[in-house]
């Protein structure tokens, strides 16, 4: 048992991702627009910072480093970029959680 456990411990790249996706979602308005995302299927820049009541620019900061993070995914519409919650282990843990809310 301590040997597997200790060999899942050296899985630096799988331990170092776990890391930076918590501490993504760690601000509060990444949290707030993954929470959103729980809500809402889609949603676009411009709909996350309506709702939100801040601006595009934030609201795309926000949504960049979550895309980083691989917690969000987007596709382009047109001129539209639309965001939703990533299909990630994850992503989901992150939704189960911001359900309970």
């Amino acid at each position: 048992m301590t040997r597997k456990i200790t060999k899942e411990l050296q899985n630096e790249a799988a331990l170092q991702q776990c890391a930076a996706q918590f501490g993504v979602v760690g601000d509060p308005t990444r949290m707030k627009i993954c929470w959103l995302l729980c809500k809402h299927p889609e949603l676009s820049v411009g709909d996350v910072a309506d709702m939100l009541g801040v601006s595009l620019s934030t609201v795309s900061h926000a949504l960049r480093k979550l895309r980083e993070g691989r917690v969000v995914d987007s596709r382009r519409e047109h001129k539209m970029i639309f965001y939703k919650l990533s299909g990630t282990a994850f992503a989901h843990t992150l939704k189960e959680r911001l359900a309970h809310l």
